[in-house]
């Protein structure tokens, strides 16, 4: 169920960016949080709040995420980052000021 606190595809936030990358890495497993939760040893409250962008994963923990997903952490990382620079490039189109 889609909470009312979803984060924005356009967000400039790179913590909302990085959460973004995180749910989807975790939804491509057809995992729960809870599953994630456990994999990473963390609480399934915390990373909700992560994928929410309502908290910012400190390197350990991104570590942690990125190795119980199976995945190396620059590639969690790179993929955040290519979703801000979308996220910019598209919000300066819709603001008119692209080029």
């Amino acid at each position: 169920m889609p909470s009312s606190a979803a984060v924005e595809p356009f967000s400039l936030d790179i913590a909302a960016q990085f959460g973004l990358t995180l749910r989807c890495q975790r939804d491509q497993r057809r995992w729960s949080q809870e599953r994630l939760a456990a994999a990473a040893n963390l609480n399934r409250t915390y990373v909700g709040e992560l994928e929410r962008g309502e908290a910012v994963a400190s390197l350990q923990t991104a570590q942690k995420l990125a190795s119980a997903l199976g995945i190396e952490l620059s590639a969690l990382v790179l993929e955040a980052e290519h979703r801000h620079r979308l996220a910019s490039q598209r919000r300066r189109v819709l603001m008119g000021i692209a080029g």
